[in-house]
């Protein structure tokens, strides 16, 4: 049974019938990397268990961990957006069991159902802007003389 958090949420029950037809289980080892921003986004995951490291690379320094996804939460929006290619990084900081899904089969069942489209847009919009205000902090966090502070 998918449970009905994250984007199964966001979706009707026609809508998650839809899509898990397409979905693959997959894992991932503590440590293993599943992306490198600026590749290819071909797919994208929903994590079942364990949690994902987001990173940004930052030259001459190590990777900047952005935010960590756990349970339900979606792994990978760029497959959404055109060009198509990461926007950050992902490594897994404990095993992980996840749905993958192949960015193009989606985007083909969306084309033919405008509200599933308009659902995962609306999802993924929210993730983005989130993800938004994780690299924000934390880049304040990092760099800023005296961290983030409050921030609107």
């Amino acid at each position: 049974m998918v449970a009905r958090t994250g984007v199964f949420g966001a979706l009707t029950k026609e809508h998650r019938e839809q899509l898990m037809p397409l979905a693959r289980e997959v894992s991932f080892a503590t440590d293993e990397r599943i992306f490198n921003e600026g590749r290819k986004a071909d797919r994208f995951w929903i994590i079942h268990t364990g949690t994902v490291a987001l990173d940004v690379h930052v030259p001459g320094r190590r990777a900047a961990v952005i935010e960590t996804l756990g349970a339900g939460d979606l792994l990978g929006w760029s497959w959404m957006v055109p060009p198509h290619h990461w926007h950050l990084g992902a490594q897994a900081t404990s095993p992980v069991r996840a749905y993958e899904f192949d960015a193009a089969a989606v985007r083909e069942l969306c084309e033919n159902d405008p509200e599933l489209d308009h659902a995962l847009l609306t999802y993924v919009a929210g993730v983005i802007a989130g993800r938004l205000r994780s690299a924000r902090v934390r880049l304040l966090d990092l760099y800023a003389p005296h961290g983030a502070g409050e921030v609107p």
